[in-house]
This record gives structure tokens, C-alpha cells and sequence, in this order.
């Protein structure tokens, strides 16, 4: 074998090799993006390159593989669905302290799981792992509820921010058992409707009185009540 074939297939396995590496690449970083979707693109731009934060999001997936999930009981989930009727419930008049009991709410579910509570970046960080669809709701409603514990939120973004509570307390519940109703501020406070007793009677109808025709020649029609027109 002469020294040009040998050069020719030292190239050719390196450029092989190289072809392999970046179909590697590109199919894990295929699967994160499918696995993390938005997640992906932000971990990817707080980081210093698009490496790093695929290493970042690698890393999550290892801790949560450590993690001891539990599936919550039948008895379980309808406790919480129950709970969480009342949270909605108690927005109608309270709406600060409903998103708190909400957020209290859905951090109590998350420990019950098994996810970490104890540090609100690692909690976000592993439930990205499989809740990432609706991570970014998540994050919405916590950083309105830190807002209204600063007395800064609006009774629009409290009851967006149990909007977005719920999106993942349902996830993580499944099957829906949440009830969907938002709360809403104004409906406990409209008027009764009037009963039908109570109701006015409508006035009568009163049909103004035609007025009266005259023959061609002038004369006054006579009226049913056999009296005349006046002339």
C-alpha cells in the first residue's frame, strides 16, 4: 500500500468519524429541544453558548433521574381537586390571598410527588423535565404572586396568576380533575334576578286615536260613536 492510498483513507475515516460526531450532536440536541420545547431556547440564551446550556439541561435530566416519584392515591387527587375548588372559590372575595393559598397549593403537591421544595430554581429546574409545556405558565404566576406580596399586582394579573397556577397543578394532578371554571371577581356580585311576583306589570298598550278622514268634497265622516268630526 503506497502513501497516497493510506493518506487518502486516514482522510476519509476522519471525515466519516466527523460526519458521525455531528449526526450525534445534532440528534441529541434534536431530543432536547423536543423534550424541554421553550425551555430549551431559554436555558440556551442565560448561558454562555449553546453547549453549555445543553450540558445545563443534560444535567437536569441526571437529577431527576435520582428522584423518587410517587404516583399520588385515588384519595389523594380528589383531596386536592377539592382543595383547589376552595382556592377558586375564596378569589371572589380575596383575590391576594387565593393566588397565596394557590401557590402554597401547588408547592405542597410538587413535595408530595417527590419534586425538591426547598429551593424555588431547583424545584423549576427538575419539574422541567417532564412539565416543561407548562413551565412558563408556572413561572408567570409565581412572579405575580411575589409581586402581590409586594402589594404591586392588579385583580387581573391574580386571577391570570391562578389561571396559570392551575395549568399545572391539573398536569400534575392528570386526567383533568381540576375544575375548569376561572374565578372571576364580578360573578358573585350581580343582582338576583326579580322573582315573578315581584316583578311590575307592564303598562297597558294605549293606540293613539286615528285621526279623522273628510270625504273628497269636504264633509266630515261620521264616527262609529255616531258623533262628528269637529269641523
Amino acid at each position: 500500500m503506497n502513501t497516497t492510498l493510506i493518506i487518502i483513507l486516514v482522510v476519509a475515516a476522519v471525515v466519516v468519524a466527523a460526519l458521525v460526531a455531528v449526526a450525534v450532536v445534532g440528534s441529541r440536541r434534536r431530543a432536547l429541544r423536543e423534550k424541554f420545547g421553550p425551555e430549551y431556547d431559554r436555558v440556551v440564551a442565560e448561558q454562555d453558548s449553546r453547549s453549555a446550556g445543553e450540558r445545563e439541561l443534560r444535567e437536569r435530566e441526571r437529577r431527576h433521574a435520582e428522584l423518587e416519584l410517587r404516583p399520588l392515591s385515588p384519595e389523594a387527587r380528589a383531596g386536592y381537586a377539592e382543595q383547589w375548588a376552595q382556592v377558586q372559590t375564596r378569589f371572589v372575595d380575596t383575590p391576594e390571598e387565593a393566588v397565596r393559598a394557590g401557590d402554597e397549593l401547588v408547592t405542597r403537591l410538587v413535595g408530595e410527588i417527590g419534586y425538591p421544595t426547598g429551593n424555588y430554581d431547583d424545584q423549576v429546574a427538575t419539574l422541567s423535565v417532564e412539565h416543561a409545556a407548562t413551565l412558563g405558565r408556572y413561572r408567570d404566576a409565581h412572579a405575580i404572586f411575589l409581586r402581590a406580596e409586594r402589594g404591586e399586582a392588579s385583580t387581573e394579573q391574580l386571577r391570570q396568576a391562578l389561571v396559570h397556577y392551575r395549568a399545572l397543578f391539573a398536569e400534575l394532578l392528570g386526567d383533568e380533575p381540576v375544575p375548569a371554571a376561572e374565578p372571576e371577581r364580578e360573578a358573585a356580585h350581580r343582582a338576583p334576578e326579580p322573582d315573578a311576583q315581584s316583578r311590575p306589570e307592564p303598562a297597558p298598550e294605549s293606540r293613539p286615536e286615528p285621526a279623522p278622514r273628510a270625504h273628497p268634497d269636504g264633509r266630515p265622516v261620521i264616527r262609529p260613536d255616531n258623533q262628528s268630526a269637529p269641523r
